[in-house]
């Protein structure tokens, strides 16, 4: 995994909840104040699309983007579109995208069906959400990383909410974090119920499992 735009915090032989609410301060401040967020995410969409055309996925859930997030939404909306034209070989597929709701009495995430000038509401959180559109089932699931460590582990915000939902999603769906390059942490222990995620992207390729070619320089 590349490391050179990595942040490097303190070495410890164990990943404190005070280092981590440490991280999160930090790494949401960088990200909603990076002079190139614009150019950053540029590449991550250019990456996300490349990534996404050997997928077989008709149902991917997303989020809606805060606090500097990678906005994942046009890659999605163009993915979409790609599935309605179809070709000369295949027919058109019907995609779909989820956005998540919150179960208030179990504190999991259900994906509700979003496209583009669908009804929203604010959450409990006041993040938007998709307003009495159907439920759908995820087999891709897209996860905002706050930071990422090796392994492919996933420093989130620290609600548990994906954590909680994974556990029960049956079957679980290819779970892909997203987030930028500076948003690496080497010294990321992750703990015992700790699942890592299936693959993590950033705006320089596929950083966990593999490593995918090469999409240019970006200098």
């Amino acid at each position: 995994m590349d490391t050179s735009d990595s942040n490097s915090p303190k070495k410890s032989n164990l990943t404190s909840n005070a280092e981590k609410s440490s991280w999160r301060r930090h790494l949401v401040d960088q990200r909603q104040n990076m002079g190139d967020h614009e150019g950053r995410s540029d590449w991550l969409q250019r990456v996300l699309r490349v990534w996404l055309v050997e997928r077989t996925d008709t149902v991917i859930g997303a989020y809606w983007p805060i606090k500097g997030e990678f906005d994942v939404l046009p890659a999605l909306f163009r993915w979409q579109e790609a599935g309605r034209e179809g070709d000369a070989v295949e027919a058109p597929i019907q995609r779909r995208i989820g956005l998540p709701v919150m179960n208030k009495t179990d504190k999991t995430l259900q994906f509700h069906a979003w496209y583009p000038g669908c009804p929203m509401e604010p959450d409990a959180y006041g993040i938007p959400k998709p307003k009495g559109t159907e439920v759908l089932v995820p087999t891709l699931l897209f996860i905002p990383c706050v930071g990422y460590g090796p392994g492919g582990y996933r420093l989130g915000y620290g609600g548990g909410f994906y954590d909680r939902t994974l556990a029960q999603l049956n079957p679980r769906p290819f779970t892909v974090g997203l987030g930028f390059a500076n948003a690496f942490l080497p010294d990321l222990e992750p703990e015992p119920h700790d699942i890592p995620l299936d693959a993590i992207l950033n705006e320089n390729g596929v950083v966990w499992p593999t490593v995918m070619p090469s999409l240019g320089s970006r200098d």
